[in-house]
């Protein structure tokens, strides 16, 4: 009998426990502080990032790492990517050497600028054979209500992407497989960057042309990172690229786009993070990326402008005319020629 457990229980990490649990698996849903796994179970519904929406019974939530961990089938890493590592140490005593990890967070590390999976490859012996990342447009509160979309899963052996997709799909969650698990995890955590300046647009009452423009300039900006760093260019077209980036740009589900929103309104930063127990990956998203962007010699002025924003305390107004006054270029400079140069 399949069993799975879910490592992480903000909002997706607790929708993802849901579909599980929903597909008829007994799903055990880790949350960290123990008042708050025990005020969950007894409620059975998290009422602070998916109120309403209620727990079956295959679902139970602990905050025992081994109850979460041990003998399971698959288990998926839905953590902060900056507590990554930390949360893999930890669990690593109950893992069993047959049991799926799929990182479902979209970040990078700060300190070492590795991807969630290279990550999962340092920490987990034999990894290689057993780990994916799932990606893709999937706003937690309408996959928790059972709106149909899609996702993609990545695996560097391909069987193993085929059995977690087996695991994953539903009749309203329809997963892909992919082995391009660079491009799959740097397009969803990339996306959260272009997301926060999708949001200033909005809040700064731009328009639908001005989102547009900035949507598929910010994907040309992903993809050139990604094609560098050893990505296939045609992910970016694909559920962790396009489709991702449109979701989270232009729903006000979103995070990352809600915290542009109230940038462009004239609150700080500190104030907008301090407010929300929702974690927006795009702000040190954006840090990791001007690094990685510094290393592989990638243009990325969008992100450069944002990082001024975040980090500068930058007036978001004054930053459009730096975007729209740059040196004229052709649209698809610095993407053709490392896509010839056979980087993807």
């Amino acid at each position: 009998m399949n069993t799975m457990g879910v490592i992480g229980s903000g909002a997706w990490g607790t929708t993802l426990a849901l579909l599980l649990a929903k597909k008829g698996y007994a799903t055990t849903l880790w949350e960290h502080h123990a008042d708050r796994a025990l005020e969950t179970q007894r409620r059975r519904e998290n009422t602070e990032f998916l109120p309403g929406i209620h727990f079956p019974l295959t679902l139970q939530v602990t905050s025992s790492l081994e109850q979460a961990v041990a003998g399971k089938t698959m288990i998926l890493m839905v953590t902060p990517s900056q507590k990554m590592r930390e949360n893999l140490r930890s669990l690593l005593p109950f893992l069993a050497p047959e049991t799926l990890v799929v990182n479902a967070s979209k970040g990078i590390e700060l300190d070492t600028l590795k991807r969630m999976t290279e990550v999962l490859e340092e920490e987990i012996p034999n990894a290689r054979a057993r780990i994916a990342t799932l990606s893709g447009p999937n706003l937690s509160s309408e996959v928790a209500q059972e709106k149909p979309t899609g996702a993609v899963v990545a695996a560097l052996v391909p069987e193993v992407a085929i059995q977690i997709r087996t695991l994953l799909t539903t009749h309203y969650f329809r997963v892909y497989t992919s082995t391009d698990v660079p491009g799959v995890e740097l397009g969803g955590a990339l996306k959260n960057i272009i997301a926060i300046g999708a949001g200033i647009i909005d809040g700064l009452e731009f328009g639908e042309n001005a989102k547009a423009a900035f949507i598929t300039r910010g994907l040309a900006e992903i993809s050139r990172l990604g094609i560098a760093a050893g990505a296939n260019p045609l992910t970016f077209l694909g559920m962790a690229g396009i489709g991702d980036l449109v979701a989270t740009c232009a729903s006000p589900l979103s995070r990352n786009q809600q915290l542009g929103r109230r940038l462009a309104r004239g609150e700080k930063l500190t104030e907008i993070l301090q407010s929300t127990h929702s974690i927006a990956e795009g702000v040190t998203t954006t840090r990791a990326a001007l690094q990685l962007a510094a290393r592989y010699q990638v243009e990325m002025p969008i992100a450069e402008l944002l990082g001024q924003i975040f980090f500068d305390e930058l007036d978001p107004l004054k930053a459009v005319p730096e975007l729209m006054l740059r040196d004229p270029k052709g649209e698809l400079e610095g993407i053709m020629s490392a896509w010839v140069g056979g980087k993807g």
